[in-house]
């Protein structure tokens, strides 16, 4: 007979996907719960977390695809990320800002995101901003997915947003990449085209499609190690996932991508080393050019260490510091 779960509310958890096999409970619990991992741990080992009506008891369970998993929580505990306090615009004035999101923020709230979006910290900078993508997207112009770090610009106004909207969609507003991928590259530079569609299989999931939107992206190699390549990337189109779809096309995942091909592996980070690097647009309100940069935060730092970078070298950074 299965153990009876602790009095509490449970929380049904979504089947474990067959991206997530094999991932260890603990860190399954972790995004899905917006928890830390030594909070998740202790959830485990108090008997709260159950699978099939049997209480799982190691945080280091491996989850098999399909698992259907519940947590018996208070509701109050069961919490989303909270935006760091500390997150301020780079740069912002009547017309815009510009932001350096954190590895790990979502954007806009979503399915499965209600809380600790960039969105939500947004609204607690002051008004006004632009709601042309809607009330809950406010100021949002573009994206970058949850695991990816780096810089975005936001509108303050509907004309601003108008203008930044365009700028994206005739390709005038510069957007790279810094990228680690695994495997070599014996050219130094090339462009991937190849037309992107959501994965009927795997609808968590873009893909290359004979019949999708046109995707465009361009490569640089910065670096090469033993086993990996340290890329600058140019996006010339906007999909969602393009970089991270089109390297895993050319058998050249981001390190730490698990959706689109990278390897598990011991020391892999628990994101994509994708950070967008540069910004450059012209000002709404007076054309001038502006141009931002962000530096390869910590973690992506030390992946390059990890993986053959010189001991205190620093990326190569083609970008205007």
């Amino acid at each position: 007979m299965a153990e009876s779960f602790p009095k509490q509310v449970l929380r049904q958890l979504e089947a474990v996907s067959r991206d997530e096999a094999e991932r260890r409970l603990d860190v399954f619990l972790t995004g899905r719960l917006g928890v830390p991992r030594a909070k998740a741990q202790r959830l485990v080992r108090k008997g709260l977390v159950s699978r099939a009506g049997l209480l799982l008891l190691r945080p280091s369970q491996l989850l098999r695809a399909g698992d259907q998993l519940a947590v018996a929580m208070e509701p109050a505990a069961i919490s989303q990320p909270t935006p760091p306090s500390d997150l301020r615009p780079l740069y912002q004035d009547d017309w815009l800002a510009v932001v350096d999101k954190p590895a790990g923020m979502v954007v806009h709230p979503g399915p499965g995101h209600s809380q600790g979006t960039l969105a939500q910290l947004i609204q607690t900078w002051g008004g006004p901003w632009s709601e042309s993508g809607g009330s809950e997207r406010p100021g949002i112009v573009h994206r970058l997915d949850r695991g990816s770090s780096g810089l975005l610009v936001l509108a303050r106004t509907e004309e601003a947003h108008r203008s930044l909207a365009r700028q994206l969609r005739t390709r005038t507003m510069g957007r790279e990449y810094w990228a680690l991928t695994e495997g070599a590259f014996q050219e130094d530079r090339g462009r991937v085209e190849a037309a992107l569609g959501r994965d009927p299989r795997r609808p968590r999931r873009m893909a290359v499609a004979a019949v999708g939107r046109e995707a465009i992206t361009e490569f640089t190699v910065l670096e090469r190690f033993a086993r990996h390549a340290a890329l600058r990337l140019r996006l010339l189109t906007g999909r969602t996932h393009q970089i991270r779809v089109h390297c895993g096309y050319i058998g050249r995942p981001l390190v730490g991508d698990r959706l689109y091909g990278a390897a598990a592996a011991p020391g892999s980070p628990d994101r994509p080393a994708l950070h967008a690097a540069m910004l450059h647009f012209r000002h709404p309100s007076d054309g001038r050019e502006m141009t931002f940069v962000s530096r390869l935060p910590d973690d992506l730092e030390a992946l390059r260490l990890a993986v053959g970078a010189p001991a205190g070298s620093r990326a190569l950074w083609p970008w205007i510091a």
